[in-house]
């Protein structure tokens, strides 16, 4: 089997190195734009650190002018602000009976369709966090085994060959799509959001704002109940019967104990002078509701303040979060 890792940047490389890990006559090239990237990992390897044990891992990675041949999968892990250009120039590239797995978040699948068609789309949650540190090395936010989330777009006729790729690198659930989508987007929508606002860790956010955390968590619960979500599982917890508790607010720093040290992809963009994919994540839940009548006020003005700390109208700091209060 000959796959490929697009946009091997933290979380592709670390999917891609684990991967390769566990098989190690898998050929499998990672692709990214950022040469120096590219250069280490072909020199050194890529380098995963924050784990058990630092690990190294030898694999072959190239720009995306470089590639070359078909592949039986191709793990698409960009951000989505592209994915329409992305998936014209991938598309040649990915064989006839192929499948193209998006570990993106938030809800990529219906675009990706669109060139892809339904039958060859399938969506991967990546339940630990990454951080590219430097050229090659990959910093993992999480702890114990990696795990992940597989579903079908449209039919899964490959769905039982992908389950055996993944595992044993990972601990892999295979599910309902859109339940494994919303598990996620309830975490990201909120934790990821608000890590871009304020600089804190999903941690330090359980800790010491949880009313705006479960805030946005409940409006997404609302949005998954009417996409017809029955369970939205993480971590064994059904965070449907979580997020109505009355205890939740207790509850939310257990509850992300192994997350705690995750800092928002977002924020890093934000750092860096960069957009962000906050409209791919809580704004791909707001506008879900929106179409289904599930008012998502705290969402929108989430959304909205995060592009107002990228275009500078507002600051990244934890007093930022009193900016969502009602007007």
């Amino acid at each position: 089997m000959r796959i490929c890792i697009y946009g091997a940047g933290a979380m592709g490389t670390s999917l891609g190195a684990e991967l390769v890990r566990e098989n190690a006559d898998l050929a499998c090239d990672f692709v990214s734009r950022n040469r120096a990237h590219v250069e280490a990992l072909n020199a050194h390897g890529a380098i995963l650190i924050g784990a058990p044990a630092q690990v190294c891992v030898r694999v072959n990675a190239l720009l995306p002018e470089e590639m070359e041949g078909e592949y039986d999968v191709v793990f698409l892990a960009t951000k989505q602000r592209e994915n329409a250009q992305i998936a014209a120039f991938l598309r040649p590239f990915l064989k006839e009976d192929g499948a193209l797995v998006t570990v993106q978040n938030g809800l990529p699948e219906a675009g990706l369709s669109e060139a892809f068609g339904a039958d060859m789309v399938y969506g991967c949650a990546l339940g630990w966090g990454a951080e590219l540190v430097s050229p090659g090395t990959v910093k993992l936010s999480s702890e114990g085994k990696l795990c992940l989330a597989l579903g079908a777009y449209g039919k899964g006729e490959r769905l039982k060959d992908l389950q055996a790729l993944l595992f044993p690198a990972f601990s892999v659930t295979v599910g309902d799509l859109a339940e494994i989508r919303y598990s996620k987007l309830v975490v990201n929508a909120a934790f990821s959001t608000l890590s871009a606002i304020s600089g804190l860790s999903f941690g330090e956010l359980s800790r010491k704002d949880p009313r705006q955390v479960l805030g946005l968590m409940r409006e997404t619960v609302a949005v998954a109940k009417a996409a017809g979500c029955k369970r939205l599982v993480q971590n064994g917890h059904d965070i449907l019967k979580f997020a109505g508790s009355p205890l939740a607010r207790f509850l939310l720093p257990f509850a992300m104990k192994k997350h705690a040290a995750i800092r928002s992809g977002m924020l890093r963009d934000l750092e860096a002078g960069k957009r962000c994919d906050v409209d791919f994540v809580a704004g791909a839940v707001a506008r879900a509701g929106q179409k289904m009548g599930i008012p998502c006020p705290r969402l929108t003005r989430a959304v909205a303040l995060v592009h107002d700390i990228e275009n500078g109208f507002a600051e990244i700091a934890p007093e930022s979060l009193a900016l969502l209060e009602e007007a």
